[in-house]
């Protein structure tokens, strides 16, 4: 059984390092669609001013004001985030409640 665990982590090893060289024949890779998001609207199904979404969710007041006026668009992690938070976000501010409860908190 460990030998076969051993197998099939060596397999997967070697697969990767092929992928790393450009020989992706014969690999899987899956893209997800995220859709774009109304960040004014995400912002304010929660009651929150801009200083205070930025400051709860880590993002610069800037970067927030210049997505709400269209003059840049969230990618990458932030689109996810702000995906989550349009569509549950009191799932998101249960998390962050938890994480100020014996988690792992920062501060700034």
């Amino acid at each position: 059984m460990a030998s076969d665990a051993f197998e099939d982590i060596k397999a997967g090893l070697l697969e990767a390092i092929e992928y790393a060289q450009g020989n992706t024949k014969g690999s899987r890779t899956h893209k997800i669609e995220v859709p774009e998001v109304d960040v004014a609207a995400a912002r304010l199904k929660l009651g929150l001013s801009q200083g205070k979404f930025a400051n709860i969710f880590r993002i610069s007041a800037s970067t927030l004001r210049k997505w709400e006026q269209g003059q840049r668009h969230p990618t990458g992690p932030a689109l996810v985030l702000l995906n989550v938070i349009d569509r549950e976000p009191e799932a998101v501010l249960r998390t962050l409640r938890g994480l100020g409860q014996g988690g792992r908190e920062t501060t700034r």
